[in-house]
């Protein structure tokens, strides 16, 4: 296995990535009412405001 093997995003890597992500929001739609889903978007709001006054 080189480098460039291990490096690489296989299949059951994505899908299982996809499928932490699906858990994690029906978790915080079930039990939190979407707070931190909308927290996060919050924070990444601000901080495209911010990257944006760099430019």
């Amino acid at each position: 296995m080189t480098a460039k093997d291990s490096r690489t995003m296989t299949n059951a890597t994505s899908i299982g990535l996809g499928l932490l992500i699906v858990a994690g929001l029906t978790v915080d739609a079930t039990m939190y009412d979407w707070s931190g889903t909308l927290f996060l978007a919050r924070k990444l709001a601000d901080l495209i405001e911010w990257l944006a006054f760099w430019r």
